[in-house]
């Protein structure tokens, strides 16, 4: 996989965990818990593909 292939594959993973947050936070019965998590899952997938766009700028 090239890293342009991997970097939009966790974008598209990011995108899927925004979406599942907004459903989440949307009920009204919203889980403190999995809200911290996917919010934790959508901030390492963010770093991973700032990581990976700034490695390959150099």
């Amino acid at each position: 996989m090239t890293v342009q292939a991997h970097i939009a594959s966790l974008e598209k993973k990011h995108g899927d965990l925004e979406e599942e947050l907004q459903s989440v936070l949307a009920s009204p019965s919203a889980d403190d818990r999995k809200i911290a998590e996917l919010k934790r899952r959508k901030l390492r997938i963010k770093d991973e593909v700032e990581r990976l766009k700034t490695d390959t700028r150099h």
